[in-house]
């Protein structure tokens, strides 16, 4: 959520940036700002009011002791018409703040200067590219037709239990998925984030925390009974641990990583382009989250995007990164990249993490801060990547280490795998 306090100072900055992402918001802001000189005010004559009731309230023992029982009883009258203005006042300026948060909600965070304009992923620009795109044998197959030749994944079977979208992995398919998600873990630890198990359900706080409420509540598994979401990724829950905590400047970094299921409805989601793994309904991600000193912040997100660039360079995966446009961000982000492997046999980019920083977009609804060295409470900085997301990593795998004889495992999986190919 934005700052009211940054959109009144930068009103124009607010109104640029986020016509980047294809929005004119300067009514909506002309509104935010009436609203909050509106809250002001109240706030001001509420004061006011509950300071001449104390005054009042303070005077009636003197008067009761020194005999001027006439003059207190009239004063009682007055501090009692002051504590109903004031419950008026109250009620007020709560239905005003209310509105206000309401509409607060509803802007996306402004996008960073280096962010380009642009309506979509065709507008995104290609960052780094790494990697020789593998020349496949005659008759190489996609990785949806090579599951089925090894039986690794039975997209069939998850249909009947569940539906379409939530596949089931099997001997040397489950195994590899395994490895995968090890692997991850083993190297986020190794580079200093702290592993976590998180619940794969959340409350409606944490929703409106991280900013999946109300943006993309269409999207999310909602259990009615007991008010609860699952999660669409393992951010939420691992930078809800920090909602409501005041840190010291001392604490930062705080790195953290987690492996989880992941939840997402995918309404919408149509055509061949979502074959296979392309695009689920429940898939494996693993997940690194950083919270930041806001002087560090972008500097900390160059170090996440380094270290996915090592993932995938030790599986040697042809791959590229983009930086995203603002008409392609997600509601919440400050500047993504996104890193993306080449199908051979689809023979298109596929994409498999975004990096992002919120800067202060989610700790501001969070109440996420820390004291500085003057002992001043600021807003900390939060950011996430996925290292990554599994389903798309395992597509690029089946499909770019294919050979006649099977499929090669990447040799820095194989002491996870316990095996060097699929056959």
């Amino acid at each position: 959520m934005l700052q009211i306090a940054f959109i009144r100072e930068n009103q124009e900055q607010v109104i640029k940036g986020l016509a980047k992402r294809n929005l004119d918001v300067t009514e909506v802001l002309n509104e935010v700002l009436a609203l909050d000189e509106k809250r002001r005010a109240t706030q001001v004559e509420l004061d006011n009011v509950l300071a001449e009731s104390n005054k009042l309230s303070k005077s009636i023992g003197e008067l009761m002791k020194s005999g001027e029982k006439a003059k207190a009883e009239l004063i009682k009258e007055k501090t009692s018409n002051l504590r109903e203005q004031s419950k008026e006042l109250t009620e007020q300026l709560n239905q005003v703040s209310a509105s206000l948060t309401d509409l607060l909600y509803t802007l996306p965070n402004v996008p960073t200067a280096i962010v380009p304009a642009g309506k979509d992923a065709d507008d995104n620009i290609t960052v780094h590219q790494h990697g020789e795109i593998p020349t496949l044998h005659e008759g190489a197959l996609p990785h949806w037709e090579l599951a089925k030749k090894y039986d690794l994944i039975d997209f069939e079977l998850g249909n009947k239990i569940t539906g379409a979208g939530f596949p089931v992995y099997k001997g040397k398919g489950a195994r590899l998925q395994r490895a995968l998600i090890s692997y991850f873990l083993d190297k986020n630890t190794a580079a200093g984030y702290k592993e976590y198990q998180v619940p794969h359900v959340i409350n409606e706080a944490s929703g409106f925390g991280t900013g999946q409420l109300p943006d993309k509540e269409g999207q999310m598994y909602h259990i009615g009974v007991d008010d609860l979401y699952l999660i669409p990724t393992a951010e939420v829950p691992i930078t809800n641990m920090f909602r409501d905590v005041l840190l010291q400047e001392s604490d930062f970094p705080i790195l953290c990583t987690g492996y989880t299921p992941c939840f997402r409805r995918e309404a919408g989601s149509y055509g061949a382009h979502v074959r296979g793994l392309n695009r689920l309904h429940q898939f494996d991600k693993v997940e690194i989250v950083r919270i930041e000193h806001p002087d560090n912040s972008y500097q900390a997100l160059d170090g996440m995007v380094e270290h996915v660039q090592e993932l995938l360079h030790e599986l040697k995966l042809p791959y590229r990164i983009l930086r995203l446009c603002g008409g392609d961000m997600g509601f919440t982000s400050a500047l993504t990249y996104d890193f993306e492997v080449f199908s051979t046999a689809q023979d298109r980019w596929l994409e498999i993490s975004s990096v992002s920083n919120f800067e202060t977009f989610q700790a501001n609804r969070l109440k996420l801060r820390f004291k500085d060295k003057s002992g001043k409470s600021q807003l900390a900085h939060t950011l996430n990547g996925s290292s990554l997301a599994l389903p798309r990593v395992l597509a690029g795998i089946l499909e770019n280490y294919q050979t006649p004889e099977g499929i090669v495992i990447p040799e820095v999986l194989r002491p996870y795998t316990g095996f060097d190919i699929i056959d």
